[in-house]
C-alpha cells in the first residue's frame, strides 16, 4: 500500500506538526498529544474536552475553536488517548467553570476518561461526562459493551459547544449534549477496508463486489455483506435501519458522512436519495451536512445521522463556529 507518509511510528506526531503550521489559532503540544484552542482557558466558559484514536480526522482535533470543542486529545492510530493527555487537556481550558468531557462509546476510551475524570476532579476540576453511543448496527462489537459511538458526535460536540460558547454552566451543557445523544442515530456502510500505517495491508477483509452494512469506524463488522448494492439501495437500508429505531416527530439534522476515501461526487448523490427516503417516509429535514468528518482513514464508504432537533438545538446548530473542520457565521 502507497502512503504520504515517512514512517508509521512517526504519523501522529508528523500530523500534528502540520497542523500546528496549518492552524496558528491552535496550541498544538506535539510531545503531549493535546490540541487547545489559543485563547484556552476563556474566563467563565465551561471547557468541552474530547479525543480519540487518531484516523478519524477532523474528529477530534479538527473541531477545536469558538463554538465548538475547547480541546483535544488525539491518540495514536485506532487507540485511545491516555488518561494524562485528557488531563492536560482539562487543566488547560478550566477557567472555573467546570469541564465537559464528551465520550465515543469505545471500551479504552470509557475506562481512560473515566480515569481521567477522577484525577482532574482532585486536582479542583469539576469534569462531566457524555457518552455517545449512537450506531444502530449492532448491539456490542469488537471495541464495546453497547453501540458504538459515531456520527453524532459531531452533533453533541457542535451544540454543546454553542451553548458553552453563550456562558451556559455546565448542567446546563451536559444536559443538552445528553439531549442530542438521545435524539441522535448512525448508520455506515463500507465499500472498502481502510489500511493502518502499522499494518501497511487492509484491516479486514472485504472481497471484491461486496460490501458491510453497519460496519463500525475501526471496520468492526457490522450487520450483514451483501453484493455490492446501489446508492438508492443503501440509502433505502440505511435510513431504515435508523428509523425503526429513532422514529422522530421533530425535523432532523442530517449528517451524510464520508469515511474517508469516497469523493463528494459520489456523497452528494447518496445525499439524493438519502434525502427521497426521508421525504417518502414523511420526516422533514431542517439542515443538511455532506462530507467527510467522522472519517476512518482510506475506507470507502459513508454513513447517516440523524438528530431530532427542536427550536433551540436548532439555534444552537446554526450558531456560530470557527474550526479547522467545521465553519460558519464568523
Amino acid at each position: 500500500m502507497k502512503m504520504l507518509i515517512n514512517v508509521a511510528e512517526t504519523v501522529v506526531a508528523d500530523a500534528l506538526r502540520g497542523m500546528a503550521a496549518a492552524h496558528p489559532e491552535l496550541t498544538v503540544d506535539v510531545e503531549k498529544r493535546v490540541i487547545v484552542r489559543r485563547d484556552a482557558p476563556v474566563a467563565g466558559k465551561v471547557g468541552l474536552v474530547s479525543g480519540g484514536g487518531s484516523g478519524h480526522e477532523p474528529l477530534h482535533g479538527g473541531f477545536v475553536g469558538p463554538g465548538m470543542l475547547s480541546a483535544a486529545c488525539p491518540g495514536e492510530v485506532f487507540t485511545s488517548p491516555v488518561p494524562d493527555q485528557m488531563v492536560r487537556a482539562a487543566a488547560a481550558v478550566d477557567s472555573g467553570a467546570g469541564v465537559l468531557f464528551i465520550v465515543k462509546n469505545y471500551t479504552g476510551d470509557v475506562l481512560n476518561f473515566d480515569m481521567a475524570a477522577e484525577l482532574a476532579e482532585d486536582e479542583g476540576v469539576q469534569v462531566a461526562k457524555v457518552l455517545v453511543n449512537d450506531d444502530v448496527a449492532v448491539t456490542d462489537s469488537l471495541y464495546t459493551a453497547g453501540r458504538r459511538g459515531t456520527g453524532a458526535t459531531l452533533f453533541v460536540e457542535k451544540i454543546a459547544g454553542a451553548a458553552a460558547e453563550e456562558g451556559a454552566p455546565l448542567q446546563r451543557v451536559e444536559a443538552l449534549a445528553r439531549q442530542v445523544n438521545e435524539n441522535a442515530r448512525s448508520f455506515g456502510v463500507a465499500l472498502s477496508a481502510c489500511t493502518t500505517p502499522a499494518k501497511g495491508s487492509p484491516t479486514f477483509d472485504l472481497p471484491d463486489g461486496e460490501l458491510e452494512l453497519g460496519v463500525g469506524i475501526h471496520g468492526e463488522p457490522g450487520r450483514e455483506r451483501r453484493a455490492m448494492m446501489t446508492s438508492r439501495e443503501i440509502a433505502d437500508f440505511s435510513v431504515h435501519a435508523i428509523l425503526e429505531d429513532l422514529n422522530p416527530s421533530n425535523p432532523v439534522l442530517v449528517l451524510v458522512n464520508g469515511m474517508g476515501a469516497t469523493p463528494l461526487l459520489e456523497l452528494y448523490g447518496f445525499n439524493a436519495e438519502v434525502q427521497r427516503v426521508l421525504v417518502e417516509r414523511g420526516v422533514p429535514v431542517a439542515r443538511t451536512l455532506v462530507g467527510n468528518y467522522v472519517t476512518s482513514l482510506d475506507m470507502a464508504g459513508a454513513s447517516v445521522t440523524l438528530c431530532q432537533v427542536d427550536e433551540e438545538l436548532l439555534r444552537l446548530w446554526d450558531a456560530p463556529v470557527s474550526t479547522p473542520g467545521l465553519r460558519w457565521g464568523m
